[in-house]
């Protein structure tokens, strides 16, 4: 019988309490639609935008909105990183996390950084757990997909990939641009 061998996701020898951009996705499992709904108009083949981005209405539900608070309190209280944009999906959370410099987050003391307990697995564990708690039952996939970002231009382009995600989410469902 074969061995199966978990393919990793991480990227290898890399330090992940390193100071960065990171952008990063995870999904709810079996890819189930607990987190948001795309509002538009199927029949009449139009978007409900939302008037501030021009991107179709995400409307959260009762578990989104759960996600959405423990996103924006990462902010409140961590002092060495920052959610910089998010979006919340269906299936699935897009964000863009900021980890800078903490030495002087925790009495002062600079925390040796070691790849198992590395700052990004460990904030999007706790996070995950923190909603998990508050809905009641498991609702994420196993691990998270990770990208470090590299260059300006990297970051402005997924910058708009999380502006267009909603509008790329209706394009999908219908299998066509929704501007022809």
């Amino acid at each position: 019988m074969e061995k199966h061998y978990r393919k990793l996701n991480r990227l290898k020898n890399y330090d992940y309490s390193s100071n960065g951009l990171y952008f990063i996705t995870f999904c709810t499992k079996d890819r189930v639609h607990y987190l948001s709904e795309i509002i538009y108009d199927k029949s009449e083949k139009t978007i409900v935008w939302d008037g501030v981005l021009d991107v179709p209405y995400v409307q959260l539900t009762d578990y989104g909105k759960i996600v959405n608070e423990q996103i924006e309190e990462i902010n409140d209280v961590y002092k060495d990183l920052n959610i910089i944009k998010f979006v919340i999906m269906p299936d699935h959370v897009h964000m863009i996390i900021y980890l800078f410099d903490d030495k002087n987050v925790c009495g002062g003391t600079s925390r040796t950084p070691s790849p198992t307990n590395a700052r990004i697995p460990a904030l999007i564990s706790t996070l995950k757990r923190f909603v998990n708690k508050r809905i009641g039952f498991n609702v994420w996939q196993r691990s998270f997909h990770d990208h470090i970002i590299r260059s300006e231009k990297e970051f402005l382009e997924i910058c708009g990939y999380i502006d267009n995600n909603p509008i790329n989410w209706v394009n999908h469902i219908y299998n066509q641009n929704f501007w022809r």
